[in-house]
This record gives C-alpha cells, sequence and structure tokens, in this order.
C-alpha cells in the first residue's frame, strides 16, 4: 500500500479574528466600500437588516480566526475579477510553495526526490497551472511529472490522496507530493447580499497544505512504515448539481451554496461509509480517526449523526474550523496534519479521510497506521 509520510500547512501572515473580518465585509456589502452615496429611508432599513443578518451568520460559523492573502483594507480595491485574480496568481504559488518545503522537510525527501506534483485550486485561475508555478521556487527535476486537478472544490484535498495513491500502486517507486492552495477571500462578491455569498463571507479562510506520499517499494526502500492508503470510494450523488459551485461570469466567482446540504449528508451519506467500511471488513467503532473536512457547523453536526459519534470523535476538525475556517480543498489536509500531529504512531486502528464538494460528491479514504 502507499506511505503518506508528512502533511504540512501554510497560512499567510495576515491573520484577523472573526469580529474584525465581519466589521469590514458589513462595510464592503452595506456602507458602500467603494465610496457610494449612504443610505436613506428604505434602503437604510434593509441595510439594517442585512447588517444584523450578516452578524448573527458569521457568528454561527463558530469560525474565531481566519488567515487572508491579503491584508484587510486591501479589498476594497479589487473591483473586478482581474484584480483578484492577479492577486492569487501572486499570492498562490509562494504559499504553495512553503507547504510543499515544510511536508517535504517532514518526510526526510528533497524536491529533486520528487516524481510526481499534483496540484489543486479552485479559486483562481491560472495558466501555466499552480504546479508548473512551483517550479522556479522548488529545486524540482525538469522532468517531474505534473498533474492538476481543476474544479472539485473542497473534496479535491481526499480525492487527491486517493488519485495519488492510485498513480503510486503502479509506480511502487516513487515519490509523489499533493498540494492545495486556496486563497477563498479573493473570491469575495461585494455586491452580492444572497445567504449563500453572506455564509461564505463568515466562514472560509486562505491557506495552502501538502502531503508527501510514496509507493510501498519506495516505502521500504526508506525503512518508513508512514500512513498506509488502504482503500478509497469516490460516490457522485445524482441530481445535485446546484448544491455547491461557482456561477463564473464577468463578475468573478460567485458561490453556490444550498442550505441542503447538511441534509444529503445526514441522509445519504451513511451507506456511503458503510460501503468503504464493509468491503474492508470493517464497522464505525473499528475507525480511531474520522479525519473530516470542516464543512460548517450544520455540515458537522450532521457528520456527526451519519456516524453515530459525538463532537469528540471531530474535534480536531472544529478545532481547524474555529482556528483558520474553512479552506477549501486544503481544509481536510489541515486536519489531517493535526491528526499525525497528536496521534503520530496511531493505535493500530484505521482512520477514515473524507471530503465533500461540488457536484455533489463524496471521497472517503481509508488510512491505516
Amino acid at each position: 500500500m502507499p506511505a503518506l509520510l508528512a502533511a504540512a500547512t501554510a497560512l499567510p501572515l495576515h491573520r484577523y479574528p472573526q469580529g474584525q473580518i465581519t466589521e469590514a465585509f458589513t462595510e464592503l456589502m452595506v456602507g458602500g466600500g467603494r465610496s457610494t452615496p449612504p443610505l436613506v429611508g428604505a434602503e437604510e432599513r434593509a441595510g439594517a437588516a442585512l447588517r444584523s443578518a450578516i452578524a448573527r451568520t458569521h457568528a454561527a460559523t463558530t469560525v474565531e480566526w481566519r488567515h487572508l492573502a491579503l491584508p484587510l483594507a486591501d479589498y476594497e480595491k479589487l473591483e473586478d475579477f482581474g484584480a483578484a485574480n492577479d492577486a492569487f496568481l501572486c499570492e498562490a504559488p509562494p504559499l504553495a510553495a512553503r507547504a510543499v518545503a515544510l511536508a517535504l522537510e517532514r518526510s526526510g525527501l528533497a524536491a529533486q526526490d520528487v516524481d510526481l506534483v499534483m496540484s489543486t485550486t479552485v479559486t483562481g485561475v491560472a495558466a501555466p497551472s499552480l504546479d508548473a508555478r512551483l517550479m522556479p521556487l522548488l529545486p524540482f527535476r525538469p522532468d517531474v511529472k505534473r498533474m492538476p486537478l481543476v474544479g472539485l472544490g473542497c473534496v479535491a484535498g481526499a480525492v487527491g490522496i486517493a488519485r495519488v495513491a492510485d498513480y503510486l500502486r503502479g509506480h511502487p517507486n516513487d515519490v509523489a507530493v499533493l498540494v492545495s492552495a486556496e486563497l477563498c477571500s479573493l473570491t469575495l462578491q461585494q455586491e452580492d447580499t444572497s445567504m449563500a455569498n453572506v455564509v461564505a463571507s463568515g466562514l472560509f479562510g486562505d491557506g495552502a497544505a501538502a502531503v508527501v506520499l510514496v509507493g510501498d517499494a519506495r516505502a521500504d526502500l526508506l525503512g518508513r512504515g508512514g500512513v498506509r492508503v488502504r482503500d478509497a470510494l469516490s460516490h457522485f450523488f445524482p441530481d445535485t448539481e446546484r448544491v455547491m459551485g461557482w456561477d463564473v461570469g464577468s463578475f468573478g466567482m460567485r458561490v453556490v451554496l444550498s442550505p441542503t446540504v447538511p441534509d444529503l449528508v445526514a441522509n445519504e451519506l451513511p451507506p456511503v461509509i458503510d460501503a468503504l467500511l464493509e468491503r474492508n471488513g470493517l464497522g464505525t467503532g473499528d475507525i480511531e480517526h474520522w479525519v473530516a473536512h470542516p464543512g460548517g457547523p450544520k455540515v458537522l453536526t450532521a457528520l456527526e449523526g451519519a456516524l453515530g459519534v459525538d463532537t469528540s470523535a471531530t474535534a480536531l476538525t472544529w478545532e481547524s474550523l474555529r482556528d483558520v475556517g474553512n479552506l477549501s480543498s486544503a481544509s481536510v489536509l489541515h486536519v489531517l496534519e493535526k491528526t499525525l500531529d497528536r496521534s503520530p504512531s496511531g493505535s493500530g486502528l484505521p482512520a477514515v479521510l473524507m471530503a465533500m464538494g461540488p457536484g455533489f460528491c463524496a471521497e472517503l479514504v481509508l488510512l491505516e497506521w
């Protein structure tokens, strides 16, 4: 089985308490962040109602801190999609490089050892892709294979581990790196007062994460056990294309986020989890760690109900949500890093890493210490 040797997260230097972000976002949406005239009459009453809704919604996310790609005052200057994407192209590659360098250092390997770099992002458009933009920043070999994953959103961290493991089963001597860089704050829609945008503005943060994996022959050569990728399962839920994703136009990337996500998790995910465990002769009671993507409080509560566990089983996911918010595809890798830090050798029991994303879809990865 392929071995997962290390995980690492890199976060932007601009860190703010949730209340400060809420205040700034409210001014952009309601207060006229671009020097619009003050609201009067009915508009003033509507503005007050929106302010109240933003405050309640942001508080309900349970997020206490977030890291942002730019200083908070600079977001008012992002007047269109081009400006936001330019900021992504400037900030995402060095942040991703930091995560990769730290993961390689923890694994005891070097950039020259890497045979495959798989990258994922959904918060910016880059051609050359993110992985190509790492080449001037890290000393990868010129013959390194590159594979960008595009459009998978929050599920991509879990999908990336599963697909890298598939590759390594066919290339057991290889070293592979998965890297995610998500600058969710740059997708902010200042004139979109929909509840989906209000929720997203209070939930999502910025960050990058990387994972180093090797084929089983390479792991044996290195004398490293690591965490083995035992199995994975993908599931696409039919007729859910408008549950989560982006509408992309001249305005940029406008979030699509249905309030039905928690119900989907509660009602449709349990048989998917059971399918992965049953084909490996396991039940939920056999799992030591649930390495879950922090989709939000309602989603996490629904997931706990689906698993039949309490918040202690997903404590590290709640901690990640509190400390940095939802980092899209990087989030589940951040939770994985926390899990490896707290339980480097495990108890011998397996773990399940899982995330959900646009489609609506789920990816589950069975890990074994």
